[in-house]
């Protein structure tokens, strides 16, 4: 297809158009962004050091490397601490003498654990460190669970890349957005079997092929970019089976008022879960899953677990 061709398909397809002029200088943005995404993936905390994901029991659970403990770690010291959840949801520590265990920083005998959900607006939650292994607590559907991380993590020594569809510009799509007043309610599930509910403060509309597609996201905090889990004909074959992640900023127009939006799927990413057994991933709802193969973004983690 020449340069000519591609634009004029493009005006009429939908896409937000990247002139021939334009496309070096857009192919970089997207290797641009590929690279912060995999430092980000493989940081010495990143997704790639999880080594476990630990339930708490209401009351006094032991935790340390040495079998006997209720919670064995696959790092640190044999005997930790103890960590005790209440019956009204709250967390202590109390470190086991000589663990040599930090809590925020402060070599302190005991403190409470802030789980990750009441940490507060950008505040991170309480994080015990000892060595190169840390963990915090996570609140998933009123279940408290540890997330433990270490940087020596074998996921994170042995990433093996991340593969991708070719950088394709008829992929950046310009989108209709079409508000719900009031916000929808959009029920979506998750690795570990719960039931999120969310917000949809609307609907993302594009064409693609001669057809017409509709992408529900909502927000992770207030005022943050829309954030779609979507599948699609490739899901489970060329690209991770459970859902990819995708993220758009806010129409310019606001969200309360029909406008437009880009749906960039050369963006179009694998959720944690596709690195490691041990996140807590949602995955795409029915009426996130597109009847098209969408051949852009990652592909199919070569090393999935």
């Amino acid at each position: 297809m020449s340069r000519v061709a591609a634009f004029l398909f493009a005006l009429i397809s939908g896409v937000a158009a990247v002139s021939a002029a334009e496309a070096p200088s857009y192919t970089h943005e997207i290797e641009q962004w590929r690279a912060a995404r995999v430092a980000r993936l493989t940081a010495p905390d990143g997704w790639l050091s999880l080594i476990g994901l630990e339930w708490l029991h209401e009351g006094a659970n032991r935790v340390g490397s040495a079998v006997g403990n209720d919670i064995v770690l696959k790092a640190g010291p044999a005997h930790l601490g103890t960590v005790m959840l209440a019956g009204d949801g709250t967390v202590r520590i109390v470190l086991a003498k000589d663990s040599g265990a930090t809590v925020d920083g402060k070599p302190v005998a005991e403190a409470a654990l802030v789980d990750d959900m009441h940490a507060g607006d950008g505040a991170a939650p309480t994080t015990v460190r000892f060595g190169n292994a840390s963990f915090y607590v996570i609140d998933r559907d009123h279940r408290k669970a540890l997330r433990v991380k270490d940087a020596d993590a074998e996921a994170r020594r042995d990433f093996t890349g991340i593969d991708y569809f070719a950088i394709d510009p008829s992929w950046r799509i310009e989108a209709d957005w079409v508000p719900f007043v009031p916000a929808h309610d959009l029920e979506i599930g998750t690795a570990i079997g719960t039931i999120d509910k969310v917000s949809v403060p609307g609907k993302a509309v594009f064409h693609r092929d001669g057809h017409t597609f509709e992408l529900l996201p909502y927000q992770e905090e207030p005022g943050g970019e829309l954030f779609f889990v979507l599948a699609d004909q490739t899901s489970g074959k060329q690209t991770y089976g459970a859902a990819r992640f995708l993220y758009a900023a806010l129409p310019a127009g606001g969200l309360d008022k029909p406008g437009r939006l880009v749906l960039d799927f050369n963006k179009a990413y694998n959720p944690p879960c596709a690195f490691t057994p041990f996140a807590t991933c949602p995955l795409a709802p029915p009426e996130n899953r597109l009847d098209i193969a969408v051949t852009a973004g990652e592909k199919k983690y070569r090393g999935e677990h």
